[in-house]
């Protein structure tokens, strides 16, 4: 499995935001990227039973809105909004933890563009790892869905695992997670603070992170 690195990662537009939520201080991370098909194809891309499996994981449930889903081993909610072809949004249940995610899709001239925010509540997982710990993932994801929709090629997660160790996935895990940590400086955090979580989050995907150390992904 071959990836530009530099090119899938530098398509990307992340941002970091920290606001209130119910009274507490959160945080969303939001990537947004064009992609080379319709607004139509992309959200059946995103939201079909049988087109998910093929660039993310394989998803049980109810793919309709207050419809429960699963996605296998990973994370589970239930969907909260539904707009066909424009809007979704689900909780994002992984680990004890809850988050939330939103998708927008909007259409500019023959592409689509895919706007995905997760919300978490800053809690000690946060502020140990940082917005790498889901930002990478979704830089994954978003990845593996332009290989499909480009080229029609389904994920093989055997070969994908294999990739996430081999130097080009560390390189991949390792790029994320600075462009990562750039949207979390931005934001406003101090820098030093943020390269610390940065660091934890891209040494755990590199499988360099000392076992007594959490994991920091919530999912993605």
């Amino acid at each position: 499995m071959e990836i530009d690195v530099a090119r899938v990662l530098g398509l990307v537009t992340r941002s970091v935001r920290n606001f209130e939520k119910d009274g507490k201080a959160a945080s969303a991370v939001t990537l947004t990227r064009l992609y080379e098909t319709s607004i139509d194809d992309l959200w059946d891309a995103v939201t079909s039973q049988q087109r998910i499996p093929r660039w993310l994981l394989p998803v049980e449930g109810d793919l309709r809105l207050g419809g429960k889903y699963q996605l296998k081993g990973n994370a589970g909610g239930t969907i909260t909004a539904c707009t066909p072809p424009t809007h979704f949004s689900a909780t994002w249940e992984f680990g004890g933890a809850m988050s939330w995610i939103d998708v927008k899709l909007t259409a500019e001239r023959s592409q689509a563009r895919l706007t995905l925010e997760h919300t978490a509540i800053i809690e000690d997982h946060w502020e140990q790892f940082g917005p790498g710990a889901v930002g990478i993932g979704w830089d994954l994801a978003i990845a593996g869905l332009e290989r499909y929709v480009t080229t029609g090629a389904s994920v093989d997660h055997e070969t994908a695992e294999a990739w996430m160790v081999s130097p080009a996935g560390k390189e991949f895990m390792t790029s994320s997670g600075e462009n990562w940590r750039v949207a979390h400086v931005a934001s406003g955090v101090d820098p030093a603070s943020a390269k610390q979580r940065s660091d934890r989050t891209i040494a755990f995907y590199r499988g360099e992170t000392p076992p007594e150390v959490a994991h920091p992904g919530t999912g993605s």
